[in-house]
């Protein structure tokens, strides 16, 4: 089955609420990433019960178009990807190092997928990603160039070069928390978020890494609930027991909970999820 005869255009892009022009330019891809952010959910309940997501086109439009779900990187970014050149743009997978909170890039595995787009006419490519779960994603694609900030949907977003022993330049993705960096100057505080080359990875490199994530007991994708939901006013982050409401506005909320069947009605009423019947959603 070839990938146009698994993915229905107009059923995903009628799910994500996009109607513009259909032509594959800088807007189009900006609206289409902007809308999937806001529309799809990422969750890690299928990783939470030890069990890999299909990767496969008909299995992602049943879950993430067709479902009450969402779901995680490999989820996500395929089916943009799809999506992608279905429009018309050249798309590349590449494959990250989730830095947050790590004291050396190399400390961490190449896990996350990332696309790189070539918009047809433009010599630009682009960063695209709907699948990082963290307030520090990009909301829509960023140019790949090093040392400039850029701003999307409000939030900001750089790259810098990272040394390191191979051939290809080592980028890594910095977004903007607000604040300075401390020393006075200044100058704007970065968070690193993930590092990566521009070296083309395939599809069955991620249905590897994709299991290994999935069903290995020390991935953080199996130890507990992770969603998160993107809306015009506020990120809202469920991470464990621990719900967190970050707004436009800079104002931030947390509260524990400790009810599955609240942590159920959360999932239903605020991120658009529906829970697996009889799944323990809490550890």
């Amino acid at each position: 089955m070839s990938d146009s005869d698994a993915f229905d255009l107009d059923q995903y892009l009628a799910h994500i609420g996009w109607e513009g022009e259909r032509r594959a330019g800088l807007a189009t891809l900006r609206a289409v990433h902007l809308a999937h952010m806001r529309d799809i959910p990422f969750e890690n309940l299928d990783a939470l019960r030890r069990t890999a997501p299909s990767l496969e086109l008909p299995d992602l439009m049943a879950k993430l178009v067709h479902s009450r779900r969402g779901g995680y990187c490999y989820e996500h970014n395929t089916l943009l990807a799809t999506a992608l050149r279905a429009l018309g743009f050249g798309v590349t997978l590449l494959a990250a190092r989730v830095v947050v909170g790590a004291d050396r890039i190399e400390s961490r595995p190449r896990t996350h997928m990332a696309l790189l787009v070539e918009v047809p006419g433009d010599p630009q490519r682009y960063l695209a990603d709907v699948g990082f779960g963290a307030i520090g994603g990009l909301l829509e694609p960023v140019p790949v160039v090093v040392g400039e900030e850029f701003e999307g949907a409000g939030r900001g977003h750089r790259f810098v070069q990272a040394p390191h022993r191979g051939p290809l330049e080592l980028l890594v993705l910095q977004a903007y928390e607000g604040g300075d960096g401390g020393d006075g100057d200044g100058s704007r505080a970065w968070q690193p978020q993930y590092a990566f080359t521009l070296e083309p990875f395939e599809q069955v490199d991620f249905e590897v890494i994709n299991w290994h994530i999935a069903t290995n007991p020390r991935s953080p994708f199996t130890k507990g609930l992770f969603v998160q939901r993107v809306t015009p006013d506020r990120h809202l982050l469920l991470h464990g027991r621990v719900l967190t409401e970050t707004r436009v506005d800079g104002g931030v909320s947390e509260r524990e909970l400790t009810d599955e069947g609240e942590v159920r009605r959360l999932l239903d009423e605020e991120f658009g999820i529906e829970a697996p019947e009889g799944m323990k959603l809490l550890s």
